[in-house]
């Protein structure tokens, strides 16, 4: 039987802890910094837990 292949978006968008928990990166660290505050960008650094109703459907694409 063939296996089924992870999905490529996925792979490169989240991160599966030890664990098991699924992490994500913050939204809006890529452009127009001259308008957003350094207060703000330094706090969406980082990644943050994945929001528990979105975790079973990530799980499905990442192959778990």
């Amino acid at each position: 039987m063939p296996k089924n292949k992870t999905h490529s978006g996925s792979k490169k968008r989240f991160t599966v802890t030890g664990t098991g928990k699924i992490m994500r990166g913050q939204a809006g660290k890529r452009h127009n910094f001259e308008r957003k505050s350094s207060r703000y960008t330094r706090r969406i650094t980082g990644e943050v837990v994945l929001a528990p109703a979105d975790v079973k459907r990530i799980k499905r694409l990442l192959g778990q």
